[in-house]
């Protein structure tokens, strides 16, 4: 017999133990992940204690229905408890069993230059139109990238700022500007709808959580196009990578025009990965593409495996390769010489340069 178990104890728990997030998964402790290490505690679980803690999550989150995740299987919202934290859920079913991942987010939000967000990403807050898109992996920390952009575009301009996220993450008051907060399946349908009416709510700045279909990435390009500040992420690692994946998402006979336009549209591409420093913590590296009249016509003429080359030897302040991000990083102590070799795109360059 399993003793019951409190999931807001457990949430407690993880906030004083400043993990990322809480797996609460049938067959398996509950586990932790701090700086980027799984730990568990306790004894296994067994799908009734998974189903109790996560009806629990579901109460928590003023009283959640929990149907939607009965019926298809997945479920994502946000919620907070006073005092603690902000967290966003992922719950699922799993062999059959209820299963949820746990992110945590702090109420605060997070200062760039503690976090390492150089100062050629947070520049980026002054563009007054165009795209900007954040790449990487799963859990690279791009949601607290636009974070950070949205914050100083906050402080420093009048405008009126819309967020369309799924779920939300960081809560934004406002400072110069007004910022309106969506949450996709709460406040809205679905990513397309919410940006189509979000051209309608003078905007200036629009942060879509995430391109995901060729009409929605359409809709982003003409916004941009008319003069509104894009924010998106994307899965995506690499500048040239993200810039192909764009074009790929369109019917072929679309292709062409698609690049036009986004040789026009597209001011810069941040590219972030995480990386364990010498104290075993985890620290962003960054890829920055800005745009330039080179780059502007390596799209136009579909030339875009030549981008990296650019970004690479790239003289400029505001543009640098992940491999050079990450050199900078070893030359200032800052992580080892096999953390370089590990997470860098071009191992016999980085050898010899180490």
């Amino acid at each position: 017999m399993q003793e019951k178990l409190d999931v807001a104890a457990l949430l407690n728990k993880a906030a004083q133990e400043r993990a990322s997030d809480l797996f609460i998964i049938a067959g398996l402790p509950l586990s932790y992940k701090v700086n980027g290490v799984m730990y568990s505690q306790g004894d296994r679980l067994m799908p009734d204690a998974t189903e109790e803690l996560i009806r629990q999550i579901y109460s928590l989150a003023s009283q959640r229905s929990i149907d939607l995740l009965l019926t298809s299987g997945d479920d994502d919202f946000s919620f907070s408890i006073p005092g603690l934290s902000r967290f966003r859920v992922s719950a699922f079913k799993q062999r059959g069993s209820l299963a949820a991942v746990i992110r945590m987010i702090a109420f605060s939000l997070p200062n760039p230059a503690l976090l390492g967000i150089p100062d050629a990403v947070m520049n980026l807050a002054a563009a007054s139109k165009g795209m900007i898109l954040v790449t990487g992996p799963a859990g690279s920390g791009k949601s607290t990238t636009l974070a950070c952009l949205i914050d100083r575009m906050n402080e420093t301009k009048a405008s009126h700022i819309i967020t369309l996220e799924d779920p939300l993450e960081f809560l934004h008051r406002h400072k110069r500007s007004i910022v309106s907060q969506r949450e996709i399946a709460t406040d809205t349908k679905n990513y397309l709808s919410a940006l189509r009416a979000a051209l309608r709510q003078s905007p200036d700045v629009i942060l879509l959580g995430e391109m995901r279909d060729f009409e929605t990435i359409q809709t982003a390009m003409t916004a941009a196009e008319t003069g509104h500040l894009i924010l998106s992420s994307l899965h995506t690692v690499g500048a040239a990578n993200t810039i192909s994946r764009i074009i790929d998402v369109f019917e072929p006979n679309q292709q062409r025009q698609i690049a036009i336009q986004l040789s026009m549209v597209l001011k810069a591409v941040i590219s972030q990965q995480l990386v364990p420093d010498i104290d075993g913590k985890m620290i962003p590296a960054f890829e920055i593409m800005v745009m330039t009249p080179a780059i502007s016509n390596m799209i136009r003429d579909s030339k875009i495996h030549q981008i990296d080359g650019v970004i690479y030897t790239s003289a400029k302040d505001d543009m640098i390769s992940m491999d050079n991000s990450l050199l900078n990083l070893y030359k200032s102590g800052r992580i080892t010489k096999d953390t370089a070799l590990k997470y860098c795109s071009n191992p016999e360059m980085m050898r010899r340069k180490l």
